[in-house]
């Protein structure tokens, strides 16, 4: 008796336990989707790391990405935008895709995870997807090469920006199936699909000069 009056009292105070806080339970796509972009997220950030410590060991040393005079690691490793905050940018990837692989794995797993940490995490993609058109602008407009890797990493975050902002806006666009938001989330992968179509066409455009010499 004692504990069903705590339980009455509790929700009518909007006390919120640990176990009551609402959790998301996510689709199996999604979730394998999570888990397999986070590790080729940080196998790609692990990689440039790799490179950028070798090429800082020895200066001669040329990166097993440098492809052409265009699709070349080294051309950007030795930019100042490649360490925008003093350190490697992909030394970001590292810690943030780890903590991607993590909830990927728990996703994956089944392990409820609660709305706030989606929310959360879709709001930290946000950031890096912000930083990632960025590193677009300067690649084509201001250092004139492009690195693999880091386009990997390009597109792995904007693919994982649109699944876990759609986790993360699901249940409240399911009470309200209309506005915006629910168009953008109803239309996401055809809006991502355009994406890609304009960074490939923003690419052939910028280097045609190089690209009209293969052909």
């Amino acid at each position: 008796m004692t504990g069903a009056v705590s339980t009455q009292s509790a929700e009518r105070t909007g006390d919120l336990t640990p176990d009551s806080l609402p959790r998301t339970h996510i689709a199996a796509p999604s979730a394998w989707w999570v888990l397999i972009a986070g590790v080729i997220g940080l196998a790609a950030s692990m990689t440039l790391t790799v490179e950028k410590i070798d090429l800082l060991l020895n200066p001669a040393y040329v990166p097993t990405c440098n492809i052409n005079p265009i699709l070349s690691c080294g051309s950007v490793m030795v930019t100042p935008q490649a360490s925008l905050l003093g350190f490697p940018n992909p030394l970001l990837g590292l810690v943030a895709f780890t903590v991607v692989v993590v909830t990927g794995l728990l996703a994956v797993t089944k392990v409820p995870l609660p709305q706030w940490y989606w929310t959360g995490l879709a709001a930290g993609l946000l950031v890096g997807t912000v930083f990632v058109h960025w590193l677009i602008f300067q690649s084509l407009y201001r250092i004139g090469a492009l690195c693999p890797y880091c386009m990997v990493v390009w597109a792995v975050t904007i693919s994982l920006l649109v699944v876990v902002a759609s986790i993360a806006a699901r249940p409240v666009l399911q009470r309200r199936e209309s506005g915006v938001a629910w168009m953008l989330y109803h239309w996401r992968w055809s809006i991502a699909a355009l994406w890609f179509t304009a960074v490939f066409l923003l690419i052939m455009v910028r280097f045609w000069d190089y690209w009209s010499t293969l052909v």
